[in-house]
């Protein structure tokens, strides 16, 4: 994502203050994530993102961010074996699927998906303990499955079923690539599951609190997340990443490409962040793996392209606080592993829903339904007109 604008404040004739997209507006209270921007820290729960990609899990991610503490080796083998039980779909939700356009977005189908899933398991029980668990476990088992599913079944194949004797991750990529991965490549992108899994305030976890705060079930909550984080604006920058270095095509035209694009103040993709004025630290861990991945698979000539703009970035975008954000290296290591393209999305919104029933439960501890108020810019009191006086509207 690019750098965003911070957005002009306005006052209505209260004097209340308007500040467009919430710019820097305190919505709520959080003790999921923390950001430093000035810093470049990033924690969970109290974890700095670079101990948890060095030493944990997903899974155990997960359990931290729902729940709040690291869990016990005990705890964390009955969630792995939870999740473990409850990857299939049932044969309606791939029936479902077969009949989606082999065209459509698999973010489209994935948010489907995922709000089916209220269809078969939804009782609205949110104050019972057993419940809330047992929709955490079904979602963060299935929705995987759903994404893997999506990807053979527009091609008129049937889908791969999971593997019980396979890792989450290295499961996924099975369903995703047909092939058992190799160790590596299935631990460096259960890496990037948890450098993805949680980030503060951002639209879809805004969207899954306002959604929560109806108290409506969690598969609504997280297919609301998926429909916001499909827009441009949010999800997708790092297949634009991919499709800039594309463009630009050799270390060599770097300073040309980032000269122009500045000139003509033309978005530069991966780099800048509303939060950090430094080096995203996810994006220091994603070139890392990314190097991983380089030397044991052979390198992406892309790579070099990527080094060659972020240097010449430092020079003329790093004294304004802009640099590479988490989409910079995130597509390279994707392709790397045999992730298309258009399932880069799909693939952050599986470790998102973390992060997302982090903050649903969170919200129901204190809830309040979201009602913002709104500044009123239309017309004052009018006249009715009879039919046959009006004129044209201006906006047929």
């Amino acid at each position: 994502m690019g750098q965003e604008p911070v957005g002009e404040i306005h006052h209505d004739r209260s004097g209340i203050v308007f500040r467009p997209g919430l710019e820097g507006v305190p919505v709520t209270q959080s003790a999921i994530c923390d950001i430093d921007g000035l810093q470049g820290s990033l924690t969970y729960r109290g974890y700095p993102v670079e101990d948890l990609a060095a030493h944990s899990t997903f899974l155990e991610t997960t359990y931290l961010l729902i729940w709040g503490d690291l869990p016990s080796p005990r705890q964390l083998r009955d969630f792995e074996a939870e999740v473990q039980m409850h990857r299939r779909v049932s044969f309606r939700v791939r029936d479902m699927m077969k009949c989606f356009p082999a065209t459509g977005h698999p973010m489209d189908a994935l948010q489907s998906s995922a709000a089916s899933l209220g269809l078969f398991y939804s009782r609205r029980a949110i104050d019972n303990p057993k419940y809330v668990y047992e929709a955490v476990v079904r979602l963060i088992a299935k929705i995987p499955t759903m994404v893997a599913a999506f990807k053979l079944i527009r091609k008129g194949q049937d889908p791969i079923q999971p593997r019980d004797d396979l890792a989450y991750s290295a499961n996924f990529l099975y369903m995703l690539t047909e092939r058992e991965p190799d160790p590596l490549a299935a631990r460096i992108f259960d890496r990037c599951l948890i450098l993805h899994a949680e980030h503060s305030l951002n639209a879809s976890t805004f969207s899954a609190r306002v959604t929560a705060s109806t108290l409506t079930d969690p598969y609504a909550v997280v297919a609301s997340a998926v429909g916001t984080l499909a827009g441009p604006l949010h999800g997708g920058a790092n297949e634009d990443v991919l499709a800039m270095l594309e463009e630009i095509g050799s270390p060599e035209r770097a300073g040309e490409y980032l000269d122009e694009a500045i000139a003509s103040k033309r978005k530069i993709m991966g780099f800048g962040h509303r939060e950090y004025r430094v080096k995203d630290p996810r994006a220091v861990i994603l070139q890392g793996l990314a190097e991983e991945l380089f030397a044991r698979f052979g390198k992406d000539e892309m790579y070099d392209v990527a080094r060659a703009l972020e240097h010449e970035a430092a020079e003329r975008l790093g004294p304004k606080g802009i640099y590479p954000n988490v989409d910079f290296y995130s597509g390279l290591v994707y392709r790397k592993l045999g992730i298309p393209r258009d399932l880069f999305t799909p693939v952050f919104a599986i470790s998102r829903v973390a992060g997302w029933l982090a903050h649903w439960r969170e919200q129901l501890g204190a809830n309040r339904i979201f009602r913002p108020s709104q500044i009123y810019t239309g017309a004052q009191a009018r006249n009715w007109i009879p039919g046959e006086d009006r004129p044209p509207s201006a906006g047929a």
